[in-house]
């Protein structure tokens, strides 16, 4: 019981010494190391001071002595005595005879003008203004009476029938069932004759002599040219086509 009790102590004091062995190791050795650093002192910053001096002003240089003006000696000349005049000797001179001669006349002799030829510039005649001849204007033709008309279409009408007449041919069909009858065809045409339409206003009661009625005036294009009287305009001509058997 006894020696259970002691163990932990035992090993609380080795434990101790050990730290204090430690800590006299440790100053020891800051004992060695300090003496060694060396802190330099921090230099505070000097401070330079500056005084303004007044500059004094330079001497004023001392007066200059006035020096008294220089007497100006005029040099002496001496008398020279001017020469005598010599006596002038005046001559006469002796008449000389000058012989006059007659200056002979001498005639003036004056330059006829030259005559230059101009030539006169012929006379401008003053420009004359021929005023612009109207063309004649052209009479339009007298337009047609309704008379003329009607006599022009009734005329243009049988030579129309004589070109569409050359192109006639009775349909078999109609020959052998017996069909006659008559188609009314009406055809407009311009100024120049040229057809523009064409229709049946009355039926022959056949449809196949209606159609073969529309044939003929098909193949009798272009149709002659129509009379002076119905050139002017647009013209309507109604043309019977009979079918009849023989």
């Amino acid at each position: 019981m006894n020696s259970a009790a002691t163990h932990p102590s035992s090993q609380w004091d080795n434990t101790i010494v050990w730290a204090i062995v430690c800590s006299i190791l440790l100053h020891g050795l800051l004992v060695l190391i300090i003496p060694n650093i060396h802190f330099d002192a921090v230099k505070m910053p000097e401070v330079l001071e500056i005084q303004l001096v007044k500059q004094a002003a330079p001497p004023a240089p001392p007066p200059q002595p006035v020096q008294p003006p220089a007497e100006v000696v005029e040099p002496q000349t001496k008398a020279i005595p001017k020469p005598l005049p010599k006596p002038v000797v005046k001559q006469t001179p002796s008449p000389i005879v000058q012989e006059t001669r007659p200056i002979p006349e001498t005639p003036i002799i004056t330059a006829a003008p030259e005559v230059i030829a101009v030539k006169p510039a012929p006379e401008r005649t003053a420009p004359t203004h021929t005023p612009p001849v109207a063309e004649p204007v052209k009479e339009a033709p007298p337009m047609p009476s309704q008379a003329d008309i009607d006599n022009a279409t009734g005329r243009y009408g049988n030579s129309l029938w004589n070109a569409i007449s050359k192109h006639k041919k009775y349909p078999k069909i109609a020959q052998m069932r017996g069909w006659q009858g008559e188609a009314i065809v009406e055809l407009e045409l311009d100024g120049s004759g040229k057809l523009k339409s064409k229709k049946i206003t009355q039926s022959s009661g056949y449809e196949v002599l209606d159609k073969q009625a529309l044939e003929m005036v098909e193949k009798a294009v272009p149709f002659p040219t129509p009379p002076e009287a119905l050139r002017n305009s647009n013209f309507t001509i109604v043309i019977p086509v009979p079918f009849k058997l023989e």
